[in-house]
């Protein structure tokens, strides 16, 4: 972990440990002191650039500044449309959950408790799908409890069915991880059924088995079992509801899984789940009714809930399918470019590897740097890519021992162009066009004077700045034909002087404080060694500025005369 990356994740713990005040402040009713607490952690998550945490820290302000000011009950709701808004563009349900919470304590204290009912099951909802960082769940269960016996209703209130359909409808509908999706239907089936219980059940046609990955009040791990056994086989393939009012009194069912759980089942009712087109997908199996037997009404609020169900998990299933043949794609279009890149390995064997290696110092800066997964991708593939022009670029000039002549030289600088021809060429959307702009950038020169389209400072690509510093980096510490690794003091010194002219000052000084572990690691790629387990922790201790440093002393101490030794003893590519 980089000190920036290991200074943000300290500063979020701090952030976490302020929401945590605030939770316990408003419990307390020490309001103005949980504002302190949660106006604090708001800042730390706005320099963080952090949505899902600024949507919590909006949710509990909201909610503390309506305790506070009752009449800003307007601007309380404001603050929490925000806060919604940044949950679900974060995509967190923990965010979700805090703005669900909020809403419910406003409610509650405005005496509309029919509403705050509603709010508190959506975040018991999130709840079942997150971890309870910060153990507001049992607060959430405590409220659901009181107020239901204050109104003398179980809830939800299983005399409305149309309620359960929209909270499950709610609950259900922006849902696509399948896994997560199966929880939530057996979750809210049994508590709209009042049941103990619940399993909902998939068909797979291909292995003409059922499936699922919820049995509630079991482990959640995936059960699969042929499509023919068992009631839920039975309603599967008949089509067929059934309900049973004692199971050890119909022959239809198995006493074996209750003899080796435990359990006692009393009451079953299970029905097949059918998509638009009546097909059956699957099937509903509940357990123990809490409260007597299953009834009409019963069957009939499942059979609504299975139309909604059905809908969600195909579109979940799609989903799930449309994710892997992503994947695929992706694989594909990796292999291609890797494919590509090892054409030009093919061509000049003493310069094998020089793209792989420009890739993982690029991914170095990029890690140091802290640049989220798209960028780091994009940059990925265009540090491949960057020498893939070397494909135009005559045998004679490319591997040709010694120095190159004036015209040689001019001829193999039209690699970047002929890069950058080949790449646009091959475009297959907006991030392959940035891949192809970063690849053609990488001899650029931050005074303009690089080569070929002679852009300057921000002009060029971050990426391609990067890529710079990398190639160049890679360059004079590899073998090539007409000379050696260069002294790798001489090597940062060619950094830090091109640093503001040839490269992007604040890159060169990034890439200076990377572990030099983690560069000999790198060094190694090139004949497969390996770095032995103590010196990778003593050269983790000292980054590539340290060894500059200790390089050009003129009296190093003996540890120091140590630490340069074992370096270059892995930078001249020994082994263990």
């Amino acid at each position: 972990m980089t000190q920036t990356e290991l200074r943000t994740e300290q500063e979020i713990n701090k952030g976490k440990t302020y929401i945590k005040n605030t939770i316990t402040l408003i419990l307390s009713k020490k309001t103005d002191m949980a504002e302190q607490e949660i106006t604090k952690a708001g800042e730390i998550f706005k320099n963080a650039n952090s949505p899902e945490y600024t949507s919590i820290c909006l949710s509990l302000l909201a909610l503390i500044n309506y305790l506070n000011k009752p009449s800003e009950y307007k601007y309380s709701l404001s603050m929490l449309f925000d806060a919604g808004e940044l949950a679900r563009y974060s995509k967190n349900n923990t965010a979700e959950l805090f703005k669900e919470l909020a809403l419910a304590e406003i409610s509650y204290a405005n005496n509309d408790t029919e509403l705050a009912l509603c709010h508190y099951n959506n975040a018991k909802n999130y709840g079942i799908i997150t971890t309870d960082e910060y153990e507001v769940i049992s607060y959430v269960i405590s409220r659901i409890k009181q107020i239901t016996k204050e109104k003398d209703y179980t809830f939800p209130p299983t005399s409305d069915p149309l309620v359960s359909l929209v909270k499950i409808g709610r609950s259900i509908t922006a849902q696509t991880d399948i896994d997560v999706l199966l929880r939530v239907i057996a979750e809210e089936t049994k508590i709209a059924l009042d049941a103990d219980r619940c399993t909902v059940f998939l068909l797979d046609k291909e292995k003409d088995e059922l499936w699922s990955k919820v049995a509630l009040g079991m482990d959640s791990q995936e059960i699969r079992f042929p499509a023919g056994k068992g009631l839920a086989g039975y309603t599967v393939r008949t089509g067929e509801t059934i309900n049973i009012q004692d199971a050890y009194n119909d022959n239809r069912f198995n006493p074996d899984v209750d003899k080796e759980t435990g359990y006692k089942t009393k009451t079953i009712l299970c029905m097949p789940i059918k998509n638009n087109n009546q097909e059956i997908i699957g099937a509903f199996q509940v357990l123990n009714k809490l409260n007597g037997v299953f009834t009409k009404n019963d069957e009939d609020l499942l059979v609504a809930i299975g139309g909604s169900a059905s809908i969600a998990l195909e579109n979940a299933q799609l989903f799930e399918q449309q994710k892997e043949l992503y994947k695929e794609q992706k694989l594909l279009f990796e292999s291609f470019i890797n494919t590509l890149a090892s054409s030009i390995d093919a061509r000049d064997k003493i310069t094998a590897g020089h793209s792989t290696r420009v890739k993982l110092y690029a991914m170095l800066i990029v890690d140091a740097l802290g640049l989220d997964n798209k960028t780091k991708e994009i940059i990925e593939k265009a540090a491949t890519l960057h020498d893939i022009g070397k494909i135009g670029i005559r045998d004679s000039v490319l591997q040709k021992e010694g120095k190159l002549t004036a015209d040689e030289y001019k001829h193999i600088q039209e690699h970047v162009k002929i890069t950058h021809n080949i790449l646009e060429n091959i475009c297959l959307n907006e991030d392959f066009k940035q891949i192809s702009e970063i690849a053609c950038s990488h001899h650029e020169k931050y005074d303009g004077t690089g080569y070929y389209r002679h852009l300057k400072g921000e002009e060029i690509p971050y990426g391609g700045r990067i890529l710079a510093v990398s190639d160049v980096f890679d360059a004079i510490t590899s073998k090539r034909h007409y000379r050696d690794k260069m002294p790798i003091a001489d090597v940062i010194d060619i950094l830090l002087k091109g640093a503001g002219s040839h490269f992007d000052k604040q890159l060169v000084d990034v890439f200076l404080t990377i572990p030099s572990n983690k560069i000999v690691k790198v060094f190694l790629t090139e004949n497969h060694n390996k770095l032995k387990v103590k010196d990778d922790k003593t050269l983790g201790k000292y980054n590539l500025m340290d060894i500059y440093t200790i390089s050009v002393k003129e009296n190093p101490s003996d540890d120091e005369k140590n630490i340069i030794s074992l370096f270059n003893y892995y930078y001249a590519g020994k082994q263990e």
